[in-house]
């Protein structure tokens, strides 16, 4: 682990990732599988560290004080209000300055996880391929998704994953490095963020919602939607190479 301070006794705290290889995407003959989460294929990570929760808004306010590279990063644009929520309302574009602004005062890059990070990271190195770190299904005990809390929940509040990520199934969308595709020939097999061709203007999302279904929340769900959105539903983590 990894522990950053970011002033006023606001800390980021880095699990590691240990490098391996997994099948990303959906099986063929999945009874909700995606076919834009086809072909599955065989995918190699290079270790790295990822945030051990999603970025919250403490944690954000903290580096939204740090000098500006490109763009603002207003500190009361939040849908829901608290320091141990997840930042929301956050825009690809906002989470990038969010990432630069970090880099840039720790020497160290930080970024958006690549598409495939993300998965891996959310699989928890299982060998199954259940559709949740937790197995074939989610509870409210489990993830925040929709019909159960109507609104984002504290992190830390729901189990972690094998690797002790919290929240990556639910609670909000995460934004990934990738430009939208409409599925995975061609795509990077050494984890690697997908940014040739495809649709510049859109960004990968992951994980699911408060306000989504169980389906959306699965480990190979795909989204994406454009860069500038600011949605309650969506905010985003950062990775560290290991």
């Amino acid at each position: 682990m990894k522990i950053l301070s970011l002033g006023n006794g606001v800390i980021l705290e880095m699990l590691y990732i240990p490098c391996g290889s997994f099948l990303m995407g959906t099986e063929i003959g999945e009874e909700v599988g995606q076919q834009d989460a086809l072909p599955q294929h065989t995918v190699t990570i290079k270790s790295f560290f990822m945030s051990k929760y999603p970025i919250t808004q403490a944690q954000w306010k903290a580096v939204a004080q740090l000098p500006q590279i490109t763009r603002n990063l207003p500190v009361d644009r939040f849908y829901f209000q608290g320091d141990n929520l997840p930042a929301d309302r956050v825009s690809w574009y906002d989470a990038e300055e969010f990432c630069q602004r970090l880099s840039l005062q720790t020497w160290r890059k930080y970024r958006l996880p690549s598409e495939a990070e993300w998965e891996y990271a959310c699989r928890g190195n299982k060998v199954s391929r259940e559709p949740f770190t937790f197995g074939r299904y989610l509870t409210s005990s489990l993830a925040n998704f929709a019909e159960f809390y109507n609104r984002t929940t504290e992190v830390g509040k729901f189990s972690p994953n094998a690797f002790g990520l919290y929240d990556m199934h639910g609670n909000v969308w995460e934004w990934c490095a990738d430009h939208e595709h409409n599925d995975y020939q061609g795509a990077p097999s050494d984890g690697s963020a997908w940014i040739e061709e495809g649709n510049h203007e859109y960004r990968v999302l992951r994980g699911g919602s408060w306000g989504y279904s169980m389906i959306c929340c699965r480990s190979d769900f795909r989204y994406s939607e454009m860069s500038t959105i600011t949605d309650k539903h969506i905010g985003f983590r950062v990775v560290l190479e290991a």
